[in-house]
């Protein structure tokens, strides 16, 4: 108790506060501009933290983290571009709701689940930090690539179609395996390119299959309509959606849950997480069939999800020293930087500081739905920009954008690569989250079924003789039963 009234005179002083906020409002535009990530945007503000008290400087950066998290959503929901890649399961719902004159709902409910989640994920991190970080210990090899398999799973579960959501699936699986092989390093399918030696970036092919995709989808429709759009955009009412969103509170409260649990553990990620919080809204509904057509649910699912993420990500960080995904990763540099260096013994040798951090981390939330509740109605003003205009503006962007993280042509024309194949893969129905979603999985499973075979001396038995292995692969064989099931039933399968 005397850590916690000590950690509250840290935090609540004016210039603390105004980090807190300032840290809030950048992260919230990084997350909100396609290409900049939760990482860049905290990376950036690294330096500016050298001169400050710990709680200060560690308050911005957690502003800066929820800020950008949250703010993905935005261009999900506008733009069918998702911000940071935890917001790709957004663009399922969000940006058809959009498209039906509803952006200000969509918004409005995005930010509500946003704060709730990221509350929700504050309170476990105070409470139950060490007895998950301590779960989270328990995962070997066997149980990574059990986890990755479940996530595979849930991309027939994402598409409408089972069979395509497999195909596309697999279009990202293969795609994961180009670059330098993960145990013998030797390179595969780079084709002398040293650009490819790391595998594809997944900036440009995130950025490809939503945003360019998204474009040649909407040139074609000009030339198939032979008209300009320059009507304007009819808007509903910007406001957050507090009652329509509690109206889904279990889908809240489980995927709150889900996000929590996945952010710690070390490296799942947020795609993970909203993917997965996603696929159990859809299975809990009583109208599944409304996912992917502009259903509140989805929206709840994957915001309340991947904002939860970011508590449950600080717990192996803050106990364990391990980074749950890269924005923690240079949040604990950070730490680092300030003195403050992560393990078991943290809560014991600088308590004060730690549930300082606790407390930033929520005040840094009250902060992210301020501004998102006051900025919502300049949000939504981006649909009112003529959608010929706005295109040419977002092709532009993204070309800016991803030849500016590494200066490298190949990157751009990667992108446009991936740009194409996103136009098909929508025109005939596939989707494009089953690939991105294979890219991110594969390389996490390639990597853990090899370790954990070497380690077992190629019995393959680890994977079902480990407890926690055992119980993702068995979950994941029943709801890959329950989609084809949900699939015929409604005769969905190959449509």
């Amino acid at each position: 108790m005397a850590d916690y009234l000590d950690a509250f005179g840290l935090v609540f002083q004016g210039y603390v506060l105004l980090a807190i906020a300032g840290g809030t409002l950048l992260g919230l535009i990084m997350g909100a501009l396609p290409g900049l990530t939760a990482a860049m945007a905290i990376a950036l503000l690294l330096p500016l933290t050298f001169g400050m008290p710990p709680v200060m400087g560690i308050g911005m950066l957690l502003g800066t983290l929820c800020g950008a998290i949250a703010g993905g959503s935005v261009s999900a929901t506008l733009l069918n571009i998702p911000g940071t890649p935890s917001s790709v399961a957004t663009t399922l719902d969000a940006f058809p709701m959009a498209r039906k004159g509803q952006a200000g709902r969509a918004l409005g409910i995005a930010i509500v689940a946003s704060f709730l989640g990221g509350i929700f994920s504050a309170l476990v991190l105070s409470v139950l930090a060490p007895p998950i970080a301590e779960f989270a210990l328990r995962f070997g090899a066997a149980e990574y690539f059990a986890l990755s398999i479940f996530g595979l799973v849930i991309i027939a579960s994402v598409a409408k179609s089972l069979i395509k959501g497999l195909v596309a699936g697999m279009i990202g699986l293969l795609l994961a395996t180009v670059g330098t092989d993960p145990i013998a390093g030797v390179t595969r399918f780079t084709y002398g390119n040293p650009s490819l030696l790391t595998g594809i970036n997944l900036l440009p092919a995130l950025i490809g299959l939503f945003a360019v995709s998204q474009v040649l989808a909407d040139v074609v429709d000009y030339f198939k309509t032979e008209k300009a759009d320059t009507s304007k955009t009819k808007l509903d009412k910007a406001a957050p959606r507090w009652l329509e969103v509690l109206r889904s509170w279990k889908v809240l409260i489980s995927s709150s849950i889900i996000g929590t649990i996945v952010g710690a553990i070390p490296g799942a990620g947020g795609s993970i997480a909203s993917f997965l919080s996603y696929d159990q809204a859809k299975k809990m509904s009583k109208t599944p069939e409304k996912f992917g057509t502009g259903h509140p649910e989805g929206i709840v699912a994957s915001e309340s999800s991947n904002n939860s993420l970011v508590g449950g990500s600080l717990i192996p960080m803050l106990t364990l020293g391990v980074p749950g995904e890269a924005a923690t990763a240079v949040l604990m540099g950070g730490l680092m930087i300030q003195g403050i260096r992560p393990g078991p013994t943290l809560f014991a040798e600088q308590g004060a500081i730690i549930y300082g951090i606790f407390i930033a981390f929520f005040v840094a939330n009250i902060f992210m739905l301020m501004f998102q509740w006051f900025g919502i109605r300049l949000f939504v003003k981006v649909l009112q920009i003529p959608r010929k205009l706005l295109m040419a503006m977002i092709l532009v962007f993204c070309v800016i954008g991803v030849y500016a993280v590494d200066s490298d042509i190949f990157n751009v024309y990667l992108m446009l690569g991936f740009g194409v194949l996103g136009y098909f893969l929508n025109k005939y129905g596939f989707g494009t989250a089953p690939v991105i979603l294979g890219l991110i999985l594969g390389p996490i499973a390639e990597s853990n079924l090899r370790r954990a075979l070497l380690m077992s001396g190629g019995d393959w038995s680890v994977f079902v003789t480990r407890p926690i292995s055992l119980t993702f692969l068995a979950v994941a064989l029943i709801f890959l039963v329950f989609t084809y099931w949900q699939n015929t039933r409604h005769k969905t399968l190959l449509t």
